[in-house]
């Protein structure tokens, strides 16, 4: 009998109950609050946004409650990106960034058979990041990073983040890119919820887009880096981009390689809650750089994973492997 690959997912939130606490007490030092009781608490940013207060987010046995609904094995937990902290000072960013990070080793430690650990870092200052990369690699044995699409307006692609993506190249720890809403949104995308649907694809396309065309991507060959929601709308408007790269001079500038080529350096999640989508994603990038992210436990989640990638069709059973979990494990360093 073949043995069952384990289903893992790269996309998976938390928020460690130590912060929730220290959120809790003292909400100034973190610019949001808590509001409401119980089961109707939630987290209030002073720019508005926010989110309810999931069970998931601090609970490792209900995360793994939330796994075992949706058919995954494994999850590799991430903290969700309103508690990003960037726009907070480096010192204070530093410090929520460890309490979250140690939070995030506790529940791995409660479910080690089930949960793995990505940290964040506070991308507001390179060295800081660095030093939290350090610890997180020494202490905790992370294995990947979450970091988001921009920093205070500064894509991730932006030469003043280069050395933390340089270090996680170094060290071989894969990267999550997620995008994320901080600050005022404009009219026509703060309605209808557009802000999560229409714009943070967008972002995460336009930061993999200056990953490419500013030659980041060569100068670190090795660099593991997933993008979150199938890549946004990168894969889908590859073809736009590798045509002004054939005929403008400034999209050759700073590369001497394609997008076409370099699509390939990424990986994607499979959260593209369409078959068809997920299909032709398969097909421009391979089975191989492809990966289970559910975004659990948010209502953007996809709820069953596993049925998503079996309606896919004709997929081998060699593809369907790798996107449940043979990709991830390699990216985790970990056998099957």
């Amino acid at each position: 009998m073949t043995k069952k690959v384990k289903r893992i997912d790269v996309h998976s939130h938390v928020l460690p109950r130590e912060l929730i606490e220290l959120i809790r007490k003292n909400p100034r030092d973190y610019l949001m609050r808590i509001e409401g009781t119980g089961d109707a608490e939630k987290f209030v940013r002073d720019d508005k946004h926010g989110t309810p207060i999931y069970a998931e987010f601090f609970d490792a046995d209900a995360k793994v409650e939330g796994m075992d609904r949706k058919g995954i094995d494994v999850s590799v937990i991430s903290v969700t990106p309103v508690v990003f902290f960037y726009w907070l000072g480096a010192e204070a960013g530093l410090a929520a960034c460890r309490v979250m990070n140690d939070g995030i080793a506790k529940m791995v430690a409660a479910r080690p058979d089930r949960l793995r650990g990505m940290a964040t870092l506070p991308l507001q200052d390179a060295d800081a990041s660095i030093a939290e990369l350090e610890r997180v690699v020494k202490e905790h044995g992370f294995r990947s990073i979450e970091l988001g699409c921009r920093v205070q307006g500064e894509l991730l692609a932006d030469p003043k983040f280069r050395p933390v993506l340089k270090r996680a190249h170094e060290l071989g720890v894969f990267i999550f890119a997620h995008p994320y809403i901080a600050g005022e949104v404009p009219s026509d995308l703060n309605c209808y919820y557009l802000g999560n649907t229409a714009a943070m694809p967008f972002d995460t396309a336009l930061m993999a887009s200056h990953l490419m065309f500013s030659g980041a991507l060569d100068e670190m060959p090795n660099l593991k880096l997933i993008l979150a929601h199938g890549g946004g709308h990168l894969p889908y408007q590859i073809g736009r981009l590798a045509h002004g790269y054939k005929v403008r001079k400034e999209a050759r500038a700073h590369t001497k390689h394609s997008p076409l080529e370099l699509l390939r350096r990424f990986y994607f999640d499979a959260l593209t809650h369409d078959p068809d989508a997920l299909r032709y994603l398969i097909n421009k990038v391979g089975a191989d750089r492809v990966t289970i992210g559910t975004d659990a436990p948010f209502d953007m989640a996809e709820n069953d994973p596993i049925a998503m990638i079996n309606a896919v069709k004709e997929l081998t059973e060699d593809q369907r492997n790798q996107i449940f979990g043979l990709n991830a494990l390699e990216l985790l360093g970990e056998k099957p």
